[in-house]
């Protein structure tokens, strides 16, 4: 496989560039495409080659919803009652993505230790352990949790139950192998690898999205490969693996930032009308409400009994009061003394599972108590560490002993002569400068450092103020509790709408002389 080049087809960037220039046929088909910028033919080898996917909207990846992006009030929903103030209403825009409809459950983390253990456990048994949940985290010093400790992660009673004991780096490296595993099974879907790959990898030969895209996974090609419709060959006639331009693999599966994930926790998608004669295709650009937790239509956060008897019911599971996990027998109210299973409660809009209650979850953001008034408008999210692919001295890409593509941390020497940043590391961006003119002492005289992540929802363990999705707590990264779990998020490509929409509003072309 020929080792690419250009670090923007490794990373992905700009295909939506290369597929705008598309006007109808697929790849490589019978009629030739042309660039509607030069004239010349693509995916025509006698006219230079370059290869341009058919345009195809983002499929939904496995376990995903999809979050139909808009602008929002971020932060209180009501009174300050622990008197923090970090939370303080800011109004900002968040891009269409993808969530997970539930909690990552204890079946879903086996599935990642089983592949670790598999792939890594002879020549580097530490990936294995160091992924492992921290199962004493049910312990108390005043309480007998012990059949906890022994039994919810393994037993299959507690399969489908959020997983607990999950450190925020552990989640983070979840998701990196989840991006691995659906990509290497969309392109064994594709005929693209073999599948005869999936019981001979280990160490440093597994499948990693980057590396392979960068020539350096050395995987058995499959039929498509090897077709004589030479779909994914190079111009000199050599087999190419695929690229993101393809449109064949999906972007990463990662955490969701902090503002993402009290997005789809509203499910503000609910209050806005349908669209009708009146309104054309669009709907009233309206908040109706400033909703108190994320199941509610309306700011009392009770559902219409017209469509069924819920008033009453507990919609989330949460300690109703000191002593109270889940009511009295014959009459459990929430029907949970701890986790529940991740499908239970009511959904919201959006159709995502216990964003209020259950566990509260791990976010991408580094905690500050100020944050969202720094913050950007758009996208907001702090904790950005710019890498790059490390290059060796021949100018070539390497991968480590577990098969990744190596990455490097940006420079600030590479970063000064930029407009939009000028360091590599900003998670302490306008901390105690002379634009904030505030010093937090972070790490000296704080508990709040670089290692504080920001934890959203409340959980089994936690009284109602809590299952607001505008209240934020933060924990160490390289901590672990009974209470917290995690979901993932992905990146959106293409109409903000959803697919079969176009991006922006387009008008019937006005007639002109020639």
């Amino acid at each position: 496989m020929r080792r690419l080049t250009s670090l923007s087809l490794i990373l992905g960037t700009g295909v939506l560039m290369s597929m705008s220039a598309c006007k109808n046929g697929g790849l490589f088909g019978k009629k030739k495409e042309s660039s509607s910028a030069t004239g010349w033919a693509y995916n025509d080898p006698k006219m230079g080659g370059f290869s341009v996917a058919k345009a195809k909207d983002q499929f939904t990846g496995p376990g995903l919803v999809f979050v139909q992006g808009g602008t929002f009030a971020m932060g209180a929903t009501e009174q300050d009652v622990m008197g923090d103030w970090n939370n303080i209403p800011r109004r900002i825009t968040v891009s269409s993505f993808y969530i997970d409809e539930n909690e990552v459950s204890n079946i879903n983390y086996r599935e990642y230790l089983y592949w670790l253990n598999r792939m890594y456990y002879e020549s580097f048994p530490d990936v294995y352990r160091n992924a492992l949940p921290d199962t004493l985290v049910w312990r108390s010093e005043l309480a007998y949790n012990e059949p906890l400790v022994e039994y919810y992660f393994r037993h299959p009673a507690y399969n489908n139950y959020p997983v607990v004991g999950v450190s925020w780096k552990q989640a983070t490296d979840y998701a990196k192998w989840r991006s691995n595993r659906v990509n290497e099974k969309l392109l064994m879907d594709a005929g693209l690898l073999s599948k005869a790959d999936i019981m001979n990898q280990a160490d440093d030969n597994t499948f990693d999205s980057k590396a392979y895209m960068a020539g350096l996974y050395e995987g058995t090609p499959g039929k498509m490969s090897k077709s004589a419709k030479k779909q994914f060959a190079n111009p000199d006639g050599s087999p190419r693996g695929a690229q993101f331009e393809d449109g064949i693999m999906l972007p990463n599966y990662r955490l969701p930032t902090e503002a993402e994930w009290e997005y789809a926790a509203l499910g503000y998608i609910g209050q806005n009308p349908n669209p009708s004669k009146k309104e054309g295709k669009r709907g009233e650009e309206l908040i109706m409400n400033k909703q108190i937790y994320s199941w509610g239509t309306n700011n009392s956060g009770l559902r219409d009994i017209r469509r069924g008897n819920w008033q009453g019911q507990f919609l989330a599971n949460f300690k109703r009061g000191s002593g109270d996990n889940m009511g009295m027998a014959g009459g459990l109210n929430d029907k949970a003394s701890i986790p529940a299973p991740v499908l239970s409660y009511f959904p919201n809009t959006f159709g995502i599972y216990n964003m209020s209650g259950n566990v509260s979850e791990w976010v991408n953001d580094v905690y500050r108590p100020l944050t969202t008034i720094d913050g950007d408008d758009f996208n907001y999210f702090r904790g950005n560490k710019f890498q790059t692919v490390y290059q060796n001295g021949e100018k070539e890409f390497e991968k480590d002993s577990l098969g990744m593509l190596k990455m490097r941390d940006v420079t600030d020497e590479e970063s000064a002569s930029r407009l939009n940043y000028q360091k590599g590391d900003v998670i302490n961006y306008l901390d105690g400068d002379s634009l904030s003119l505030v010093e937090y002492g972070y790490g000296v005289t704080s508990l709040v450092n670089d290692k504080s992540r920001v934890i959203k929802g409340g959980s089994w363990n936690d009284r109602a103020y809590w299952l607001s999705p505008g209240s934020r707590r933060f924990m160490q990264e390289d901590m672990a509790t009974n209470t917290v779990g995690f979901r993932c998020a992905m990146d959106r490509v293409g109409s903000p709408e959803g697919n079969k929409f176009k991006t922006g509003n387009t008008f019937k072309k006005q007639r002109q002389k020639r």
